[in-house]
């Protein structure tokens, strides 16, 4: 990375991309989906130092989904770390290293003000997060040898409720060991999640918490059961000063692109 004063992110997450190219979930082709996310990003010039994909690149667990992504973000011509979420199969992930693009570090410095730390919270076969023991020691190690350091965290799953029962059920479980770590520390400054399809941010016990549209279906926010949204596919840009302010905004594609199946009763 750069030693730029501040450092620009795009976040893209939970593309649930399929080996085969006609892949789709609840009607929504995912991969025409991604593409024309990547297409918007290059076409509106937006600039950014490093991509971070915050899981659930892949529907179908196959090494060609996740060979799709690569080929896909290679317009982008940025580095990408990226981490697994509750759709993901980890042995995939790694069938495309080595890669030039992508990376799957456990900690990245980010210019001269900040550090990000990448969190696994899958949990195989089930759809809610946990974070293991170790993973939290992961954290504090980097939070204790980078006091200098502002940081952001990005894990799959929210450390805190949505608004949304259904959703809600299927969170990071314990968070409380997260949050009890965080507050040892005062230079964390934002955690970055996907899993939600939606955009959440907030501001949870002093840090802020942020969530981003999936560059396919979108659910419904504040909707206790399975609900999906007509809001468009989207990602997130973020920039992160010297200071230790984020500025962050979520960009969509044009409105009644990529609409899913409303009739669906979950998938």
């Amino acid at each position: 990375m750069s030693a730029l004063e501040s450092v620009r992110l795009l976040q893209i997450t939970d593309t649930h991309l399929f080996a085969a190219e006609e892949g789709s979930l609840l009607s929504v082709n995912t991969l025409a989906s991604f593409t024309a996310v990547v297409d918007a990003i290059v076409r509106q010039q937006v600039g950014f130092d490093a991509i971070i994909a915050t899981g659930d690149i892949s529907q179908d667990h196959t090494d060609s989904s996740y060979q799709r992504f690569a080929k896909g973000i290679e317009p982008l011509q940025k580095p990408c770390f990226w981490l697994p979420g509750n759709h993901d199969y980890k042995p995939g992930m790694h069938s495309i290293f080595p890669s030039a693009q992508i990376h799957a570090p456990t900690t990245v410095m980010l210019g001269q003000h900040w550090q990000m730390v990448l969190l696994d919270s899958q949990v195989a076969g089930v759809p809610h997060g946990y974070l293991e023991q170790t993973q939290l020691d992961q954290l504090e190690q980097a939070l204790s040898e980078n006091r200098e350091r502002y940081t952001l965290v990005l894990l799959h799953h929210p450390p805190r409720l949505v608004g949304s029962q259904w959703l809600d059920q299927h969170t990071l479980k314990e968070a409380e060991a997260f949050w009890q770590l965080v507050a040892q520390f005062d230079h964390v400054r934002g955690v970055v999640c996907g899993h939600v399809h939606q955009e959440l941010d907030c501001v949870y016990q002093g840090v802020r918490v942020l969530a981003t549209p999936s560059t396919c279906v979108q659910f419904k926010p504040n909707s206790d059961d399975f609900a999906l949204d007509r809001n468009a596919p989207g990602w997130r840009e973020l920039t992160l000063q010297p200071n230790g302010v984020i500025e962050t905004q979520v960009k969509r594609l044009q409105p009644n692109h990529f609409l899913p199946d409303f009739t669906s009763a979950g998938y």
